[in-house]
Protein backbone atom coordinates (compact mmCIF):
# COMPACT_ATOMS: atom_id res chain seq x y z
CA UNK A 1 0.00 0.00 0.00
CA UNK A 2 1.24 3.25 -0.81
CA UNK A 3 2.64 6.14 1.68
CA UNK A 4 -0.96 8.53 0.36
CA UNK A 5 -3.66 4.94 0.84
CA UNK A 6 -2.42 4.88 4.72
CA UNK A 7 -4.94 6.00 6.77
CA UNK A 8 -4.13 9.52 8.67
CA UNK A 9 -3.59 8.11 12.76
CA UNK A 10 -4.86 11.79 13.88
CA UNK A 11 -8.48 11.80 11.85
CA UNK A 12 -11.42 9.78 13.47
CA UNK A 13 -12.52 7.05 11.01
CA UNK A 14 -15.57 8.37 9.42
CA UNK A 15 -14.72 11.94 9.07
CA UNK A 16 -13.03 13.90 6.20
CA UNK A 17 -10.12 16.33 5.83
CA UNK A 18 -11.37 19.03 8.22
CA UNK A 19 -12.78 15.90 10.88
CA UNK A 20 -16.30 16.74 10.14
CA UNK A 21 -18.15 13.17 10.42
CA UNK A 22 -19.16 11.32 6.72
CA UNK A 23 -21.74 8.42 5.99
CA UNK A 24 -19.25 5.56 5.33
CA UNK A 25 -20.09 1.64 4.73
CA UNK A 26 -18.10 -1.08 7.27
CA UNK A 27 -16.74 2.46 8.96
CA UNK A 28 -14.54 2.49 5.70
CA UNK A 29 -15.95 3.35 2.10
CA UNK A 30 -17.50 6.26 1.49
CA UNK A 31 -21.27 6.48 0.31
CA UNK A 32 -21.74 10.29 -0.33
CA UNK A 33 -20.55 11.19 -3.95
CA UNK A 34 -21.76 7.46 -5.97
CA UNK A 35 -22.27 8.32 -9.50
CA UNK A 36 -24.90 6.66 -11.69
CA UNK A 37 -25.10 6.02 -14.99
CA UNK A 38 -28.23 4.26 -15.55
CA UNK A 39 -31.17 6.98 -14.44
CA UNK A 40 -33.60 4.01 -14.87
CA UNK A 41 -32.30 1.87 -12.20
CA UNK A 42 -31.24 4.73 -10.01
CA UNK A 43 -34.04 5.32 -7.49
CA UNK A 44 -33.80 1.21 -7.48
CA UNK A 45 -30.13 1.14 -6.08
CA UNK A 46 -30.18 2.36 -2.60
CA UNK A 47 -26.92 3.78 -0.96
CA UNK A 48 -26.94 3.76 2.89
CA UNK A 49 -24.22 3.40 5.83
CA UNK A 50 -25.85 0.13 7.05
CA UNK A 51 -25.59 -3.01 6.22
CA UNK A 52 -27.84 -5.09 7.98
CA UNK A 53 -31.49 -3.79 8.86
CA UNK A 54 -32.65 -6.70 10.24
CA UNK A 55 -35.32 -7.62 7.80
CA UNK A 56 -36.77 -4.24 8.55
CA UNK A 57 -38.40 -4.30 5.23
CA UNK A 58 -39.36 -7.78 4.69
CA UNK A 59 -43.32 -7.40 5.53
CA UNK A 60 -43.48 -4.49 2.67
CA UNK A 61 -44.23 -5.26 -0.89
CA UNK A 62 -42.06 -3.75 -3.68
CA UNK A 63 -40.20 -1.45 -0.38
CA UNK A 64 -37.19 -3.75 -0.90
CA UNK A 65 -35.50 -1.31 -2.70
CA UNK A 66 -35.24 0.98 0.73
CA UNK A 67 -32.75 -1.64 1.61
CA UNK A 68 -29.07 -0.96 0.82
CA UNK A 69 -27.75 -2.43 -2.40
CA UNK A 70 -24.94 -3.69 -0.34
CA UNK A 71 -27.31 -5.53 2.26
CA UNK A 72 -29.77 -7.31 -0.77
CA UNK A 73 -26.36 -8.51 -2.55
CA UNK A 74 -25.25 -10.14 1.22
CA UNK A 75 -29.14 -11.72 1.17
CA UNK A 76 -28.59 -13.29 -2.38
CA UNK A 77 -25.31 -14.20 -1.48
CA UNK A 78 -27.13 -16.37 1.23
CA UNK A 79 -29.49 -18.23 -0.64
CA UNK A 80 -27.85 -21.62 -0.89
CA UNK A 81 -27.63 -24.32 1.29
CA UNK A 82 -24.22 -23.93 2.77
CA UNK A 83 -24.71 -20.29 4.09
CA UNK A 84 -28.72 -20.13 4.65
CA UNK A 85 -29.22 -17.38 7.48
CA UNK A 86 -25.34 -17.00 8.03
CA UNK A 87 -25.40 -13.16 7.70
CA UNK A 88 -22.26 -12.43 9.67
CA UNK A 89 -20.26 -14.89 7.88
CA UNK A 90 -21.62 -13.44 4.51
CA UNK A 91 -20.73 -9.66 5.48
CA UNK A 92 -17.54 -10.24 5.94
CA UNK A 93 -17.10 -11.88 2.88
CA UNK A 94 -18.27 -9.19 1.31
CA UNK A 95 -15.93 -7.11 3.38
CA UNK A 96 -13.13 -8.68 2.54
CA UNK A 97 -14.35 -8.55 -1.76
CA UNK A 98 -14.58 -5.12 -0.86
CA UNK A 99 -11.04 -4.27 0.26
CA UNK A 100 -9.84 -6.91 -2.76
CA UNK A 101 -12.00 -4.38 -5.25
CA UNK A 102 -10.27 -1.73 -3.63
CA UNK A 103 -6.79 -3.12 -4.23
CA UNK A 104 -7.55 -3.81 -7.53
CA UNK A 105 -8.64 -1.11 -9.18
CA UNK A 106 -8.39 1.95 -6.51
CA UNK A 107 -11.54 2.87 -6.93
CA UNK A 108 -14.46 2.96 -3.60
CA UNK A 109 -15.72 -0.45 -4.19
CA UNK A 110 -19.32 0.93 -3.54
CA UNK A 111 -19.07 2.92 -6.62
CA UNK A 112 -17.38 -0.40 -8.36
CA UNK A 113 -20.61 -2.11 -7.22
CA UNK A 114 -23.25 0.15 -8.48
CA UNK A 115 -21.57 0.32 -12.10
CA UNK A 116 -21.51 -3.62 -12.06
CA UNK A 117 -25.07 -4.05 -10.76
CA UNK A 118 -26.09 -1.29 -14.12
CA UNK A 119 -24.06 -3.35 -16.12
CA UNK A 120 -25.56 -6.60 -15.57
CA UNK A 121 -28.99 -5.76 -15.76
CA UNK A 122 -30.87 -6.74 -18.75
CA UNK A 123 -33.09 -4.67 -20.57
CA UNK A 124 -35.10 -7.34 -22.19
CA UNK A 125 -36.78 -10.72 -21.73
CA UNK A 126 -38.79 -13.21 -22.51
CA UNK A 127 -42.51 -14.24 -21.35
CA UNK A 128 -44.46 -17.54 -22.85
CA UNK A 129 -47.81 -16.39 -24.46
CA UNK A 130 -50.06 -19.42 -25.34
CA UNK A 131 -52.01 -19.09 -28.44
CA UNK A 132 -54.27 -22.08 -28.86
CA UNK A 133 -52.49 -24.02 -26.31
CA UNK A 134 -49.14 -23.43 -28.24
CA UNK A 135 -46.43 -21.29 -26.36
CA UNK A 136 -44.85 -18.92 -27.81
CA UNK A 137 -42.29 -16.57 -26.84
CA UNK A 138 -42.50 -13.04 -26.88
CA UNK A 139 -39.84 -9.95 -26.04
CA UNK A 140 -40.46 -7.81 -23.39
CA UNK A 141 -38.72 -4.83 -21.49
CA UNK A 142 -37.80 -5.82 -18.04
CA UNK A 143 -39.34 -3.36 -15.31
CA UNK A 144 -36.20 -1.12 -13.51
CA UNK A 145 -36.86 -2.68 -10.33
CA UNK A 146 -36.87 -6.44 -12.04
CA UNK A 147 -33.46 -5.29 -13.41
CA UNK A 148 -31.85 -4.74 -10.64
CA UNK A 149 -33.25 -8.27 -8.98
CA UNK A 150 -31.91 -9.69 -11.92
CA UNK A 151 -28.42 -7.97 -11.47
CA UNK A 152 -27.71 -9.00 -7.89
CA UNK A 153 -29.29 -13.02 -8.48
CA UNK A 154 -26.40 -12.90 -11.73
CA UNK A 155 -23.69 -11.74 -9.56
CA UNK A 156 -24.85 -13.97 -6.98
CA UNK A 157 -24.11 -16.65 -9.28
CA UNK A 158 -21.62 -16.40 -10.38
CA UNK A 159 -19.76 -16.21 -6.70
CA UNK A 160 -21.50 -19.34 -6.26
CA UNK A 161 -20.06 -21.46 -9.15
CA UNK A 162 -16.79 -19.92 -9.05
CA UNK A 163 -16.20 -20.32 -5.11
CA UNK A 164 -18.32 -23.77 -5.13
CA UNK A 165 -15.88 -26.85 -3.96
CA UNK A 166 -13.31 -25.14 -5.95
CA UNK A 167 -9.81 -23.34 -4.67
CA UNK A 168 -11.39 -20.02 -5.02
CA UNK A 169 -12.50 -18.22 -1.73
CA UNK A 170 -15.86 -16.59 -1.73
CA UNK A 171 -14.30 -13.28 -1.44
CA UNK A 172 -12.24 -13.89 -3.98
CA UNK A 173 -15.28 -14.71 -6.00
CA UNK A 174 -17.43 -11.69 -5.28
CA UNK A 175 -14.40 -9.74 -6.24
CA UNK A 176 -14.23 -10.82 -9.73
CA UNK A 177 -17.72 -10.48 -10.57
CA UNK A 178 -17.70 -7.01 -9.45
CA UNK A 179 -14.93 -5.98 -10.68
CA UNK A 180 -15.68 -7.97 -14.22
CA UNK A 181 -19.27 -7.04 -14.09
CA UNK A 182 -17.53 -3.48 -14.01
CA UNK A 183 -15.83 -3.20 -16.55
CA UNK A 184 -18.31 -5.11 -18.95
CA UNK A 185 -16.32 -8.06 -19.41
CA UNK A 186 -17.99 -10.62 -21.33
CA UNK A 187 -16.37 -13.74 -19.62
CA UNK A 188 -17.84 -12.55 -16.00
CA UNK A 189 -21.02 -15.01 -15.43
CA UNK A 190 -23.04 -11.91 -14.57
CA UNK A 191 -22.61 -10.28 -18.30
CA UNK A 192 -22.72 -13.42 -19.90
CA UNK A 193 -25.77 -14.00 -18.67
CA UNK A 194 -27.10 -10.93 -19.32
CA UNK A 195 -25.97 -11.09 -23.10
CA UNK A 196 -27.44 -14.40 -23.14
CA UNK A 197 -30.90 -13.23 -22.02
CA UNK A 198 -31.00 -9.89 -24.53
CA UNK A 199 -30.07 -12.46 -27.16
CA UNK A 200 -33.19 -14.82 -26.62
CA UNK A 201 -35.10 -11.39 -26.50
CA UNK A 202 -33.74 -10.70 -30.05
CA UNK A 203 -34.61 -13.90 -31.48
CA UNK A 204 -37.82 -13.43 -30.05
CA UNK A 205 -38.91 -10.10 -31.51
Amino acid sequence: MAAEDQPDPDKPAGTDEEGTAVASLFGEWDITNIEYDDPSTERYITITPVAHTMGRHASKQFQKSEISIVERLINRLMQTEENTGKKQKTMQITREAFEMVHDRTDENPVQVLVTAVENAAPREETVRLKYGGISVPKAVDVAPQRRVDQALKFIAEGVYSASFKTPTDASEALADQLVGAANYDVQTYAINQKEEKERVAAAAR
